[in-house]
């Protein structure tokens, strides 16, 4: 197991020896302590980068926005916890900042921690780092494939395809109306494999992507979404619609809209069926090119949303200059809505423009009762998360669509 490193930046003593002594009880013993940013930065310079960084943000003598600053832009760090008795839209202002920069945020803390809390946060960092860490490598690689892991030679493209196909699984989530009917469902990529059992895309995508195979592996998604779209039209008889994640990167290959046409005739689903979500839409360009290629996707019938609404500089840019014609608010701000006001007017007021552009929104990361409640009060038309319906084969899903056929399309019976 990778042994980690983490810097403490506080100035109170007696918090810095505590915060010590909590890592060393979670089995961290590489730990660089400072009460000061140039002291941080000396620790920094002489015994190199640091896994984690803990960040107090109120300092005597400055404060910590201008290490973490440094963190991100000389890549010092990989992740952050900030434990600060800052208001909390100091906090949560930091950690978009922090975000943006590129860390990853693993909590916002008020003083004091605790031993146990910390120790989830590091746990809950060790999983995700478990596959896509720090370096890629032909090992981690030859491991995903399920290849023999001895072998010298790198995986060829004829193993990387054979294994796709072999373990690249799309699971499939309900998406539903405010008053429970099945709008349709998103495909969510998923990675079944044969010792580690089903791996969530963070722990596999870089690996994908690293290998070459992202093409393909998006082309199978599709796929898999295509045929269970088409398997309910013959077994209940009606067209179901459902949303595929595809890179952005997809929109620069000019074969893609006709490929993509090609394989919906295939599987004969209409195109109207299928909306294609961008994700990493402040990548995209407003060029002629990329513009052109979102035009011919909707001119052949598919729907467009925008995936990461709200969690890019640019994403309302995107929206006025790009033909979407459905937006997604993603769970960042939706868990917690209900006892957030912060988060409920973000809420409501995407959904209110959304209405004024004619575009459809899905309100993503229902995980609670309150925050479902508190999206239908908003007036919110579709819903999507674990509390209304998990994430599921496409066995399970066929089933869980029959019954809810049966049950004269009521998907979900919560938050009734």
């Amino acid at each position: 197991m990778h042994s980690l490193k983490v810097l403490i930046l506080e100035d109170n003593s007696f918090q810095l020896m505590a915060l010590h002594q909590m890592l060393n009880a979670n089995g961290v013993f590489q730990v660089l302590a400072a009460e000061n940013v140039q002291a941080a930065r000396r620790s920094l310079e002489s015994k190199g980068p640091v896994d984690i960084a803990i960040c107090d943000l109120y300092l005597e003598d400055s404060d910590g926005l201008e290490l973490i600053r440094d963190l991100a832009r000389q890549q010092q760090a990989q992740a952050l916890i900030i434990l600060s008795d800052a208001e909390p839209d100091v906090l949560e202002g930091t950690a978009g900042m922090a975000r943006e920069l590129g860390l990853k945020v693993l909590a916002c803390l008020p003083k004091p921690a605790s031993v146990a809390l910390l120790g989830e946060l590091l746990k809950a960092y060790r999983q995700h780092t478990r596959q896509s860490g720090p370096a890629l490598s032909q090992a981690a690689l030859r491991e995903l494939l399920a290849l023999e892991p001895f072998a010298l030679e790198a995986p060829s493209q004829e193993q990387g395809l054979a294994a796709v196909l072999s373990f690249g699984v799309a699971h499939f989530q309900p998406v539903l109306h405010q008053h429970g009917g099945v709008q349709g469902v998103e495909a969510l990529a998923r990675w079944q494999h044969p010792e580690h059992g089903l791996l969530m895309p963070a722990e596999f995508l870089p690996l994908i992507e690293f290998a070459g195979l992202l093409e393909v592996f998006t082309w199978h998604m599709l796929e898999q979404a295509l045929e269970l779209a088409a398997g309910v039209k013959l077994v209940l008889g009606y067209w179901l619609p459902i949303a595929v994640n595809i890179p952005s990167g997809f929109l620069e290959w000019s074969l893609f809209p006709r490929q993509l046409e090609a394989l919906l005739r295939r599987f004969e689903v209409p195109a109207r069926m299928l909306t294609l979500e961008v994700v990493e839409t402040t990548q995209m360009q407003t060029d002629s090119a990329h513009v052109e290629a979102l035009l011919r996707l909707r001119m052949i019938g598919c729907k467009l949303a925008i995936g990461d609404f709200g969690t890019g500089g640019t994403s309302l840019q995107r929206l006025l200059e790009l033909p979407f014609t459905e937006l997604k608010i993603p769970p960042a701000f939706v868990a917690g809505m209900a006892t957030d006001e912060r988060k409920l007017a973000l809420v409501g007021g995407a959904l209110s423009m959304a209405r004024r552009m004619s575009l459809g929104v899905v309100v993503a990361g229902i995980e609670s009762e309150a925050d479902c409640l508190a999206a239908k009060s908003l007036g919110a038309v579709h819903l999507q998360g674990c509390f209304l319906a998990r994430p599921m084969s496409a066995a399970e899903a066929r089933y869980w669509l029959t019954r809810a056929r049966g049950s004269g399309g009521q998907g979900s019976e919560r938050c009734a």
